[in-house]
């Protein structure tokens, strides 16, 4: 069904990065319709959004059929922090299976465009490094992270089999750690929690000796990367990393924390969660070629703002 106004349904709309996916498409001109059981997501982020006449919103659970008519549809909806995904690991492989599953079917019967948002979790611990799109990963498939890893998996298989099958329009983004405003202060990602025990003056808890290595994306730069590869020709299917190549140590980043912040916390260090990845660094050449994409925003800009947000958070509390 297609209308004068494109229709793009968001799933996990009220999430992080829902939120700012719905919002970019808006302003896009889209008329924009966000799914969300609220199970993670939150009104918060997009109470800015509801006057807006292109703007619908629909409590629903992606593990359930559902029956809407829309041009392209983006599938955000998953608890996607250990602390969330972990809660109940089994709706979380449900979330990833059954919800691509619901997804796909409807972009089958409207023929309509459909992108998956997968992770970098898909490689798990890797052997590779950088990890390239070719790589098949290192995953524990029964281990306490795997309802997370494998679920998103078995999503990218659900979706290149309905590719094959069907000749659905699809996208696949392998999304590595992303941050900035609206993450939300207690999902156990690692720069929202350094940054609240930072503007506590709480111990920064770092796991391990803190060598293991991430690289992190602004959210704009996400977005942006998204949108590209929506408007990209349809035989750009991916999968496709997306994610900033800048890696540095997770001590370093609680050093910088610190000092963005002006927080006396001093680091503590933990345990080492189980099948926590040594190493996360995208390698970020095909989009580069074939989207003429690359992070543009700086980790110390992206850290300043991010700090900004949750100090206006916390000074309402």
């Amino acid at each position: 069904m297609k209308h004068d106004t494109k229709r793009a349904l968001v799933t996990g709309g009220a999430g992080f990065i829902g939120s700012f996916l719905c919002q970019r498409l808006l302003a896009d001109g889209a008329e924009v319709i966000c799914v969300d059981n609220f199970f993670t997501g939150t009104r918060q982020n997009i109470n800015h959004l509801l006057d807006n006449h292109n703007f619908e919103v629909l409590r629903h659970d992606v593990t359930f059929p559902l029956y809407i008519e829309v041009d392209e549809i983006y599938n955000l909806a998953c608890p996607a922090s250990p602390v969330h995904y972990q809660h109940d690991p089994v709706q979380t492989t449900k979330t990833s299976v059954h919800g691509a599953i619901n997804m796909l079917g409807l972009a089958k019967r409207l023929g309509a465009r459909i992108f998956q948002a997968s992770t970098s979790e898909v490689y798990g611990d890797p052997t590779v490094h950088p990890q390239t799109e070719d790589y098949w990963g290192n995953v524990n498939p029964t281990g306490s992270r795997a309802c997370y890893d494998e679920g998103k998996r078995c999503a990218e298989t659900l979706f290149f089999d309905y590719y094959r099958q069907h000749k659905i329009n699809i996208r696949v983004a392998r999304i590595f750690n992303t941050y900035g405003p609206r993450m939300h202060p207690n999902d156990g990602r690692v720069i929202s929690n350094f940054i609240v025990q930072a503007l506590r003056g709480e111990p920064i808890t770092v796991y391990g000796d803190g060598s293991q290595t991430r690289s992190f994306c602004y959210i704009d730069d996400l977005i942006d990367g998204i949108i590209r590869m929506m408007q990209a020709p349809d035989t750009l299917t991916g999968p496709l990393n997306l994610g900033n190549p800048q890696e540095l140590s997770i001590r370093e980043l609680a050093e910088k924390v610190i000092d963005l912040s002006g927080s006396t916390s001093k680091i503590v260090q933990r345990p080492l969660p189980e099948d926590d990845p040594k190493q996360r660094q995208p390698d970020i050449s095909k989009a580069r070629e074939q989207l003429d994409w690359a992070p543009a925003i700086a980790l110390d800009d992206g850290l300043k703002r991010t700090i900004a947000y949750f100090d206006a958070l916390f000074s309402k509390i």
